[in-house]
């Protein structure tokens, strides 16, 4: 079993984690705290791990990739979708601070309750967790400054686009790549791909 201190020094020197205030939250939100019993010494294992539900809570190298390429600053509104464990929702609660915010949503009830019992390890006002409705994500509070989507979908998923306030970023998973989309003011998309990464499949209603 791989230690704490041993997974955040891997993946700073992969040189996947450099930001100070990501760097921080991962030293400040332990992993441990978000795997299911029987995985606790794998909790440190740079790998995904099963939650239940046929999801995972993702790699580390993954979560650190998707959070340098999203940015979250201090005071942002930020939507999680499948937030599965809550681990990347106590992740951005950290980032945004206490005058920020944090949604997760996930589809899967037992996921919701795990999540939401998890991020309760942490005394954040900022943060929950809510069951995800027919709707994919939280329309009637956008828009967000970030959007973070850690599960896979086969195409932009144009519904969260409309819920990014311009200007805003969001990172998900389209098929195998990791896409960053930025809105731009007349409503065009600036979007990068990184491939090469594997997410469970993106549940819609």
């Amino acid at each position: 079993m791989n230690s704490f201190e041993s997974l955040i020094a891997h993946l700073k020197q992969t040189g996947v984690l450099r930001t100070e205030s990501i760097i921080n939250a991962f030293k400040e939100i332990d992993r441990k705290d978000f795997v299911r019993e029987e995985f606790l010494s794998f909790a440190y294992e740079d790998g995904p791990l099963p939650i239940g539900g046929g999801q995972t809570i993702s790699q580390p190298f993954t979560i650190a990739f998707m959070l340098e390429l999203l940015n979250p600053q201090k005071d942002e509104r930020v939507l999680d979708v499948g937030s599965g464990s809550g681990y990347t929702t106590a992740l951005l609660s950290h980032l945004v601070g206490s005058a920020g915010k944090v949604v997760g949503v996930e589809i899967i009830p037992e996921l919701v309750a795990f999540g939401k019992n998890n991020l309760s390890k942490y005394n954040f006002t900022n943060a929950e967790i809510r069951q995800a409705g027919d709707t994919l994500g939280i329309p009637e509070e956008a828009p967000y400054d970030k959007i973070l989507v850690s599960a896979s979908a086969e195409k932009i998923p144009e519904a969260l686009v409309d819920q990014l306030k311009i200007g805003g970023v969001m990172v998900a998973s389209i098929g195998n790549d990791i896409w960053r989309i930025e809105k731009e003011a007349d409503g065009n998309l600036d979007i990068e791909k990184h491939p090469g990464f594997a997410f469970v499949p993106l549940i819609e209603k």
